[in-house]
């Protein structure tokens, strides 16, 4: 469902910058996720961000969910570093945007320590 979707906004009704469109690739980057479709997943989170930056600037509520999702499929690859990259990325902008107590800002920096911790314990054990 999320392809064809996709294929209609992108080839047919809205065009391949429309929001609309960003929001189709990353829920398809999100389903490519769950399925543990991982590279898959990245590069279609990757698609979207690009787009979600250069559409709707580097502090809409669409580009910070897309940073964080991004974050979150790096870990899930046990790509820590770039992974806490992507978090840092995020938090700051959520703090900026959104303020230290909002939900959002606090679910970000409570799995940006939890990426921390993933990162430190696989460096012990040499992965």
């Amino acid at each position: 469902m999320h392809l064809q979707t996709l294929e209609l906004r992108e080839t047919t009704v809205l065009g391949h910058e429309h929001p609309d469109t960003l929001d189709s690739i990353s829920n398809l980057a999100l389903v490519l996720n769950s399925q543990k479709r991982y590279k898959d997943a990245e590069k279609h989170q990757r698609q979207a961000l690009e787009g979600y930056r250069r559409v709707l600037g580097q502090e809409h509520l669409d580009t910070l969910d897309g940073i964080y999702k991004l974050a979150v499929m790096l870990k899930n690859q046990g790509k820590y570093a770039e992974a806490g990259q992507m978090y840092r990325e995020a938090l700051g902008l959520m703090e900026k945007v959104l303020g230290d107590e909002h939900p959002s800002t606090k679910r970000c920096r409570r799995n940006h320590a939890r990426c921390l911790k993933a990162g430190e314990e696989a460096s012990r054990r040499g992965l």
